[in-house]
């Protein structure tokens, strides 16, 4: 393996490897940002609320792939830790084969059924039709997509976490650009969208491809061999970043729903601007961990403890810091973030700004949560992983969703993902302590 993965990390070669990826999934959560900014501002609200309707069928396909990606990359991490690379690499190939042919299947079945999703996921009779054209022509795509999680994050475990980076660019620059030309000069509307998203996607998908297949480094195509226990664990493993993605689409689902109820086409155009800033905040995080993880089940599998301990105690750190600066910047610059997405003095930035500062308090423990869920994923505990997240994204959230609105209000709908975190980070940090002493990442 690389000895990118294998050095004795420290706290800013740590930082150092890890930033790649962190810088990775934020351009990543701008895929769907820059949509948000483009449609908004060229389209329309009305255009904005289309996509966020039809949001949670995608959430599925990238559940899919995350569980995929993740669980997948600490299997074949910690086989390269036990020096068993030709294994890891048929394993590797086995699990971009199988996610690539769930696009497939994705891209067929969504076309076939795309108006009996769209009107069950909510949809009104004033944005039924760019619902469809949205979410048509990104299905169209799925391959592509699926493509793109699992590269981002093999190209970590390959210790290559720069060339990652650079394709993830690549590929936001391509659909900023493609949003304005699309959606600017070719006045395309919100099928520009879809299109400038689709083939953003579609670079670093391609040129994954072309890596793993041409340049023979550690971890590279292979004949695959189909391995139902390894597709087990890889799913296993990786079930809690799948429950997380699967729980944002009820999540969105039920948002919507609200919202509608609420205060109707408007209302959802704001909670789609919130939930956009989360993406942005919680990509650091997600990045942040997705950067670790392969270090955490390297060293697991050299049974390297003192560098274990060392690794825990410095992510912890960076993540409390962090926490803090990133809900006081959420708090001090609501107006200025909403703002972004849609003009001041308006019905949708006003409904926006006020719930932004609520749910801003969230950043305060969404980041140990996400930490924690990804680092027993890398130790390949996957029941504890999916525990910590099903309660976050799901459990938790789904009650407070449900409930706090009733008791609260309009408030409520914005406290309800804050509560949900705070209440999480007790389980989470349970469980740093009942497990100190099976992976050792705590001294003694």
């Amino acid at each position: 393996m690389s000895n990118s993965i294998s050095q004795e990390f420290r706290l800013f070669s740590l930082l150092r490897f890890a930033l790649p990826s962190m810088i990775m999934m934020v351009f990543m959560s701008l895929y769907t940002i820059i949509d948000g900014i483009f449609v908004s501002r060229l389209v329309g609200s009305e255009a904005l609320s289309a996509i966020n309707i039809v949001f949670p069928v995608l959430n599925v396909l990238i559940a899919v792939g995350i569980m995929l990606a993740s669980g997948g990359s600490a299997v074949i991490a910690k086989k390269f830790g036990e020096d068993k690379s030709e294994e890891a690499r048929r394993n590797f190939s086995m699990i971009v084969i199988i996610g690539v042919l769930f696009g497939v299947v994705t891209m067929i079945l969504g076309n076939l059924a795309i108006t009996p999703i769209v009107n069950m996921l909510g949809s009104t009779p004033l944005i039924e039709e760019e619902c469809i054209t949205y979410l048509s022509i990104s299905l169209y795509f799925s391959p592509a997509c699926m493509m793109q999680m699992l590269f981002q994050t093999f190209f970590v475990t390959a210790g290559k976490p720069h060339i990652g980076l650079a394709v993830t660019i690549c590929g936001g620059i391509t659909n900023a650009v493609l949003d304005y030309i699309f959606m600017g000069p070719l006045h395309m509307g919100i099928s520009g969208a879809a299109l400038a998203t689709g083939l953003g996607q579609l670079i670093p998908a391609l040129i994954g491809l072309f890596y793993f297949f041409f340049m023979k480094n550690e971890l590279h195509f292979v004949k695959p061999t189909f391995d139902i226990k390894v597709l087990k664990d890889s799913c296993l493993n990786g079930s809690s970043e799948m429950v997380t993605n699967l729980s944002n689409a009820v999540i969105t689902y039920l948002f919507n729903i609200i919202m509608l109820e609420l205060m109707g086409e408007k209302g959802v155009a704001a909670i789609t601007i919130v939930l956009y800033g989360q993406f942005l905040f919680n990509a650091l995080y997600m990045g942040f961990s997705m950067g670790v993880a392969p270090v955490f089940s390297f060293n697991y599998g050299r049974k390297n403890e003192a560098l274990l301990r060392r690794i825990y105690k410095i992510c912890v750190l960076f993540i409390v810091v962090s926490s803090v600066i990133i809900t006081v910047i959420a708090l001090a610059g609501s107006d200025l973030i909403v703002a972004i997405f849609t003009p001041r003095h308006t019905e949708t930035f006003a409904i926006a700004v006020g719930g932004f500062f609520f749910f801003s308090f969230n950043y305060l423990f969404a980041g140990i949560n996400i930490f924690a869920s990804s680092m027993f994923t890398a130790f390949s505990d996957g029941k504890v992983s999916a525990i910590i997240s099903f309660l976050r994204t799901f459990g938790f959230l789904v009650v407070c969703i449900l409930l706090l609105p009733k008791v609260l209000g309009d408030s409520g709908v914005w406290l309800a993902v804050p509560v949900a975190e705070c209440l999480t980070v007790f389980i989470s940090i349970w469980f740093f302590w009942k497990k100190r002493n099976v992976y050792h990442y705590m001294g003694k």
